[in-house]
């Protein structure tokens, strides 16, 4: 059964426009076409925050692949565009982390869906809203809007033109 399964891409490392375009085509060619993609948005790093600002981009896509298979699929593209594996939090050329697979939960190790830190990471929720603002978070059951509106995360999130 095809899921609906939200993705967040960040970029902060070269042209950051290109690399999101670059892993959104890796992403159709390996995965799914994409649904919905929102529009850019630029934001200052979050966690780490001495570094440059990233350019972020939620997409809907839809697939069959299970959600470790689609990881491992996902990371393989990260490395595809460019990315090294840096500190946590440190700067990447390509960033890609599921934020929904359909209304699965999944604890495993190397996989939290819902994202953990979605609630309270208002450059991940913005674009996310602008594509699926009545989606409802499994666990929390809040839409993603409503999520948006009571998160602490006050951040500056911009679009970029």
């Amino acid at each position: 059964m095809r899921e609906d399964v939200y993705l967040l891409l960040g970029s902060n490392v070269g042209d950051r426009r290109s690399n999101i375009n670059l892993a959104v085509e890796l992403i159709r060619k390996e995965i799914s076409p994409l649904i919905r993609p929102s529009g850019l948005y630029e934001t200052a790093a979050w966690g780490k925050t001495d570094q440059a600002s990233f350019l972020n981009q939620a997409i809907a896509i839809q697939t069959d692949i299970k959600p470790l298979a689609l990881l491992a699929i996902l990371k393989n593209i990260e490395k595809a565009a460019g990315r090294l594996e840096t500190e946590k939090w440190g700067p990447r050329v390509i960033d890609i982390d599921i934020l929904f697979y359909g209304s699965e939960i999944i604890q495993e190790p190397d996989q939290q869906v819902p994202h953990p830190y979605l609630p309270v990471r208002r450059f991940a929720l913005l674009p996310l809203v602008e594509i699926a603002g009545g989606f409802v978070h499994p666990v929390l059951k809040k839409t993603t809007k409503a999520l948006l509106q009571e998160s602490p995360d006050m951040s500056e999130v911009k679009v970029y033109q």
